[in-house]
């Protein structure tokens, strides 16, 4: 059968690669259907190849150009090559090139595939069938002429079996009247240099001469030294042209394409078709294709099922088969492009089971994280509750001194009692803050305002060698936190920064709306999809190398001298920040700076009056108080404060005694102050039972540990009024008059 043109175009159509065929002046002459979906334009052929790729790059026109004049007439490149799709998107590409002979004057075929596609056949692997399966006749000889190959092509040509040619003389195949240009052709080759498109006669072992095109380049050996001559010959008569060019383009592709008649055998085979099924093409040629593809060429294959293919050793090879049809004179022709699916299907599946494996590796690092820092919770919160309590009876008690013996050395050393008890006092909340079990009265807040308001203190704490400058976006929505808490993590922030820059530098801190989605980075740490407001703190200082990125938000880690920090500010800010349903992600470089981004829930919530400033309450007029509480000192010190401020005061060990207090008094209890967390009966208990015994009194909680009367976030249940410990006389005065006042 005589292929035709448009057989040749139907098998480019049905190539599972892109093919594009271009001119020598660089104009697209075909491109098929694989090229046009993979460039997203149906718009190639009259164009140049520079469409193929960004503006921002070197010209293909002089290289190609060059490459079609003296470049081996096969290849593939050893880096992707960055191509342009029509939506202006960028991708990398592997691409094979071949030149074969036009009618007017040589083409380049380019079989272009996406890298992000599955894997490719080894270079010199397809190098090697294609010389093998190649209608021309490629032979090698040394430099004094002494065959050293002879591929099939050359066997058709010249009618001279491998066997006959490898190891004599070239000149049998050359007419006498031509041997001189073919040693002066070895001369060129032999000191360098390569002839192309060289037009001769040549002789067949019949007698008969035939006029071809050659292309002749040196044959280098491992050392790069040029060791013989490799000679590429074409037929150059119409029918061989013609047979030529199709078999070519079909050779080129990487991928088996297989032609079948309407009787359902196979009479048109690619090199790729035997390398796949194992059957050289002449022994493939009128097979029943059914022996090759069982599920036929017919219909596409089943959705529901992976088509295979036979080889000939009866194995199976997933395979993706793609149809094309072609009526001609001898009937309708189906064409079929053949991909081997095993190296992509197990690339898929060593995908799947890798992105399996981290997952689970996820899981299990978040789980032990969220273990760890629950464990640590709990040792944090009964290290609270001690130590505020301890907290609370010095503070109060260097109050008395203060308050009893002014300007005596004693309330000196007091006051320094003092400043050591309230740095003892953040401590305890920086643990419970990083914990989460701190208790948080979270409102409406304008973060914008927040940051101008404490900017001034920000200034403070940085130093003077330290540039600040902010840059807040107008029109932000409210976010709902805690702002003490707030206020906490931009100051924890900016002395890390100033810490990170002990020569001077430049913080910034700027703020912006981020809307999360399923696809964004957030998304996968946890984050719900939605509107999020966020702050940015950078600092130009030493920045921190990965595996300190990876520990900088534990408890306790720090990269700091022993003696200068506690390893709890980073810790503290994630604990703030995740309790208030957010998250904080870090990106530093050393010796570049890092940045701390927060997203924090974009809220429609109104902003609320600010009721700082209120004014002390009066001193009590002998309302009865209850007081449960195990610590003794802490029991003395608080009986102590309310009865210098005006109350009676009834004084229990625990809840058991103050119920039995509660239950014995003749006269009313107008507060019951007990500790939420009490050997045998919790605060939450003895409240309930002692509501029953007298309804009108009003209950006050105090507590350094407070998460037994918390709900899930953090936020006292409703109705519940809690004193934080450690407090001071003030605190505790303003607390039990403000609960009396409900009263009135």
């Amino acid at each position: 059968m005589r292929w035709t043109v448009g057989l040749a175009e139907s098998l480019l159509e049905v190539a599972p690669d892109a093919l594009v065929v271009a001119g020598h002046d660089g104009r697209i002459l075909l491109a098929n259907a694989a090229a046009r979906e993979l460039f997203g334009r149906e718009d190639l052929p009259g164009r140049t190849v520079d469409v193929l790729v960004p503006a921002d790059g070197p010209s293909m026109l002089p290289r190609l150009a060059a490459y079609m004049e003296g470049e081996h007439p096969l290849r593939r490149t050893g880096q992707p090559l960055r191509m342009l799709r029509g939506d202006d998107t960028q991708f990398l590409a592997d691409i094979a090139l071949s030149v074969i002979a036009g009618e007017d004057g040589p083409v380049l075929v380019a079989t272009i595939r996406d890298t992000g596609a599955e894997g490719f056949d080894p270079a010199q692997s397809l190098l090697a069938s294609i010389v093998q399966s190649s209608h021309d006749a490629i032979v090698t000889t040394d430099l004094e002429g002494r065959v050293l190959s002879w591929n099939p092509g050359a066997e058709r040509l010249y009618g001279y079996a491998a066997g006959e040619m490898v190891g004599r003389p070239k000149d049998v195949i050359i007419p006498p009247d031509r041997r001189p240009d073919e040693v002066e052709i070895r001369a060129i080759v032999a000191a360098g240099g390569r002839v192309d498109r060289f037009r001769t006669v040549r002789r067949r072992r019949d007698g008969t001469e035939l006029a071809v095109s050659m292309l002749v380049s040196p044959l280098t050996g491992a050392d790069g030294r040029t060791v013989g001559v490799t000679t590429i010959t074409r037929d150059m008569s119409e029918s061989e042209r013609a047979e030529a060019r199709v078999q070519a383009v079909l050779d080129a592709a990487p991928d088996p394409l297989l032609g079948v008649d309407e009787q359902g055998r196979i009479v048109l085979v690619n090199a790729a078709a035997e390398r796949l099924f194992g059957i050289p093409r002449f022994d493939m040629t009128g097979l029943p294709v059914h022996r090759l593809l069982p599920g036929g060429v017919r219909t596409p294959p089943g959705s529901g099922d992976q088509p295979v293919a036979l080889r000939q050793d009866g194995s199976e090879v997933p395979v993706d088969i793609t149809l094309s049809a072609l009526g001609g004179e001898d009937g309708v022709i189906v064409l079929a492009g053949v991909r081997d699916m095993t190296e992509r299907l197990a690339a898929l599946a060593e995908q799947q089971r890798l992105r399996e494996e981290a997952e689970r590796q996820k899981d299990e690092v978040r789980q032990q994280r969220t273990q760890r820092l629950e464990s640590l919770g709990q040792l944090a919160g009964g290290i609270a509750h001690d130590f505020n309590n301890l907290l609370a009876v010095i503070l109060n008690y260097a109050e008395f001194i203060v308050e009893d013996g002014a300007d005596t050395p004693f309330a000196l050393d007091a006051e320094q009692i003092l400043r050591a008890g309230r740095r003892g006092s953040e401590l305890t909340h920086q643990l419970l803050a990083f914990a989460r079990r701190e208790v948080i009265r979270p409102k409406p807040l304008d973060v914008n305002r927040v940051i101008a308001e404490v900017q001034q203190m920000l200034t403070r704490s940085i130093g003077e060698h330290i540039t600040l400058a902010t840059d807040l976006a107008d029109g932000l929505p409210t976010v709902v936190a805690d702002l003490g808490q707030l206020e906490q993590v931009l100051v924890n922030l900016a002395v890390n920064a100033r810490d990170a820059m002990p020569a001077g530098g430049h913080l910034a801190i700027d703020t912006g709306l981020v809307h999360i989605d399923e696809g964004h980075a957030a998304a996968r740490d946890g984050l719900a999809s939605g509107a999020y407001v966020r702050i940015r703190v950078s600092d130009t200082g030493t920045g921190m190398p990965r595996e300190v990125i990876e520990q900088a938000f534990e408890p306790f880690f720090t990269t700091k001298p022993s003696g200068e920090g506690t390893g709890l500010g980073l810790a503290t800010v994630y604990g703030i920040v995740a309790q208030a349903g957010g998250t904080v992600r870090i990106y530093s470089e050393p010796g570049v700076g890092t940045t701390i981004t927060i997203l924090l829930p974009a809220s429609d919530a109104e902003l609320v009056a600010d009721d700082t400033g209120r004014a002390a309450r009066p001193p009590g007029r002998g309302q009865t108080v209850l007081v449960a509480e195990d610590e003794p000192a802490l029991r003395e010190v608080t009986t102590r404060i309310l009865r210098r401020g005006g109350y009676t005061v009834l004084a229990a060990a625990d809840g058991v005694a103050a119920l039995q207090l509660a239950s014995e008094h003749g006269g009313p209890i107008h507060l019951l102050l007990t500790d939420v967390v009490m050997p045998g009966m919790l605060g939450r208990v003895l409240a309930e039972r002692v509501l029953q015994l007298r309804p009108t009194t009003r209950v006050l909680f105090m507590s350094g540990y407070a998460q037994p009367v918390l709900t899930s976030n953090g936020i006292l249940d409703p109705g519940v009024h809690l004193l934080e410990k450690p407090f001071t006389g003030t605190d505790l005065l303003n607390a039990v008059g403000d609960q009396l006042a409900l009263m009135l």
